[in-house]
């Protein structure tokens, strides 16, 4: 896709079960695009998504929390509606959205309660491998009703890659960990195996900003699969 200004990353925080790894993926496209990112979590009846937030907090990542309505909030049984829809279409609102998720974690249930009579076909997870089944095949562009915004609907994805990144920008776009960076020897590759790298230390003991170990280890996989130029590799 083209001319977006928004990127939204839908996750279900259950079923299936959420995988930072691509949002940090994303995350690095939004920023190389210079467009901005959005994290849209689903299925939160499930489970809470508190403990999945706290990960990202301090990435200032704006979020948007939905969940199915329970029995006792809805209208009638037969149609429950979507808690945070309303906020996310305010979000949406006079932008060019892209939506990307995993197959199952709910955007096509977002889209159709965005922009009714879309009827975008919707999967389920399999039990045996915890994914969605793709059931949706190309991407579609659709106006928000009453209003000059476009959303517009990826195919489920299996992987994210990041052919069209330099390696050398990809740091920039950590930020959490690109200031911490700056503790480093002059010409640190900041891998695992680098000589007095300074990021473990750091990210272990709670640096400022950083959202922790995890994503310490998302860019190291990150900066190797480009390196070896595998930008596929997971």
């Amino acid at each position: 896709v083209a001319n977006v200004d928004l990127m939204v990353m839908v996750t279900a925080v259950e079923n299936p079960e959420p995988r930072g790894g691509m949002i940090d993926r994303c995350l690095v496209a939004a920023f190389v695009a210079g467009i901005e990112a959005l994290l849209v979590l689903t299925k939160t009846d499930l489970r809470s998504p508190e403990g999945f937030l706290t990960s990202y907090s301090p990435l200032g990542l704006e979020h948007v929390v939905t969940r199915r309505e329970s029995p006792e909030e809805a209208v009638s049984a037969e149609a429950l509606g979507i808690v945070g829809l309303e906020e996310l279409r305010e979000r949406l609102s006079g932008r060019i959205s892209v939506l990307i998720g995993h197959s199952g974690v709910g955007k096509s249930t977002l889209l159709n309660a965005l922009v009714p009579g879309t009827d975008r076909a919707i999967g389920v997870v399999n039990d045996v491998t915890g994914r969605g089944r793709h059931t949706s095949s190309s991407a579609l562009a659709m106006q928000l009703p009453e209003d000059d915004g476009w959303v517009i609907d990826t195919p489920g994805v299996r992987s994210f890659g990041l052919g069209h990144v330099d390696p050398g920008e990809l740091l920039d776009a950590f930020a959490d960990l690109s200031a911490l960076a700056e503790h480093c020897p002059r010409g640190c590759s900041h891998l695992e195996d680098a000589p007095d790298c300074a990021l473990d230390a750091l990210v272990a003991d709670g640096g400022a900003g950083t959202a922790g170990p995890a994503r310490l280890v998302s860019y190291r996989r990150l900066a190797t699969a480009l390196q070896e130029n595998d930008p596929w590799d997971l």
